[in-house]
């Protein structure tokens, strides 16, 4: 009988925990939840001190970047614009805004605006001290 109490009182504590964490915020939306790049790849971190690196690219209409890939899970999320991804043999997608994805790590590829207006992409480097965060085709 005490074993029972004591399960069901430590079942309501961690309940409790997980009611509270749910109301920390007023409005939580969601925006990605996966364990693999956009191309399927999986996930894996760099070794070495976690060094996490967060820019927004902007790429202006008619203009690309150089054909690269990561050395570090990206998290990108498109804020303006629509952008476009040549994978290579992997095909070309294309992000518009309010687009969260896992950019592609193992696989050579370019972005480029094909639009109008800039495009403005929020990008987050989950590297280390050991690792780069673009590598540049030579």
């Amino acid at each position: 009988m005490r074993s029972v109490s004591l399960m069901l009182a430590l079942t309501l504590l961690f309940l409790s925990k997980a009611i509270a964490a749910d109301e920390a915020y007023q409005s939580v939306q969601p925006l990605l939840e996966t364990g693999e790049t956009i191309l399927g790849e999986t996930i894996t971190y760099p070794p070495g001190k976690a060094e996490i690196t967060a820019v927004i690219v902007t790429i202006q209409p008619g203009e690309e970047t150089r054909l690269h890939k990561h050395g570090v899970p990206l998290f990108a999320y498109i804020l303006s614009g629509e952008a476009t991804v040549d994978y290579g043999d992997k095909g070309t997608k294309v992000y518009p805004a309010g687009t969260a994805f896992m950019e592609a790590m193992d696989q050579w590829h370019h972005g480029m605006n094909n639009g109008k207006e800039p495009v403005r992409i929020l990008a987050v480097y989950l590297g280390s001290d050991q690792s780069e965060n673009v590598v540049l085709k030579k």
